[in-house]
């Protein structure tokens, strides 16, 4: 259930994705579920969208379904974001999407699960 004012969401949303370590990924339906907000990954892309240039939340480690960066309405964003992911570690293939299946962030436990919603 999505409660909360979109203040709050957002809040949410910003948590979980300051926990994404370094070197490490998560998709957008990911980011909604551990914010407690399934079935709203546009939602986080909204969030995400929202973000000031000087913001401190990692928003280049969070990628779409398919380990491809989203396209975005301002143009040079999507290399800049590679750049960013590969400064930390993150490999991309030929077709330019990382391999979720090494590089997708996964909470450890359930307390660690707990303190992100």
């Amino acid at each position: 259930m999505t409660t909360g004012t979109p203040d709050s969401r957002y809040t949410r949303i910003y948590r979980v994705v300051r926990r994404i370590p370094r070197g490490r990924v998560a998709t957008y339906g990911q980011v909604a579920e551990l914010a407690d907000l399934p079935g709203c990954a546009r939602q986080v892309g909204y969030a995400l969208h929202a973000l000031g240039p000087d913001s401190d939340v990692p928003w280049q480690r969070v990628v779409n379904a398919r380990g491809e960066i989203s396209p975005r309405s301002q143009p040079g964003i999507e290399p800049m974001q590679q750049r960013l992911l590969e400064g930390e570690g993150v490999e991309f293939d030929s077709r330019g999407r990382v391999d979720l299946s090494r590089a997708r962030w996964r909470p450890r436990s359930r307390r660690e699960r707990r303190l992100l919603a």
